[in-house]
């Protein structure tokens, strides 16, 4: 699976983003997509993800409330929708996509075989 995010930029604390993931090469059923995010220093960190098939979602607490993860199975591609942000959102955010993974492990970065490039997203105060 290639994984191909977008999306990020700068913006001030209280506003907006969309990021978007684009999947392409193979069929994505059995897959699971989410996002993780890297801040400087820190170690990577999940944010949330979904299941392609059916849609269930699961929201770290740091974005839970925050944020809205969907997927457009027409375009294989699942979008990131943040809200309220601050400057501890700031992070490089990653698109990645496990292989029938169990619920229990999909907050777990190993998990996850497959990553994109990473989107910058910076906060400002």
């Amino acid at each position: 699976v290639q994984l191909q995010a977008c999306g990020g930029g700068l913006v001030q604390t209280g506003g907006s983003l969309r990021l978007s993931c684009v999947a392409s090469g193979r069929t994505l059923g059995g897959y699971a997509l989410g996002w993780f995010r890297q801040a400087p220093g820190k170690e990577r960190e999940f944010v949330t993800t979904i299941r392609w098939n059916g849609g269930t979602t699961v929201y770290a607490d740091s974005l839970k409330g925050r944020s809205t993860i969907s997927r457009d199975i027409t375009k294989n591609t699942i979008y990131l929708q943040m809200n309220s942000l601050k400057p501890e959102d700031t992070a490089v955010y990653y698109c990645a996509a496990a292989a029938r993974a169990i619920y229990s492990t999909l907050g777990v970065s190993s998990s996850y075989g497959y990553w994109g490039q990473g989107t910058q997203v910076t906060v400002s105060s």
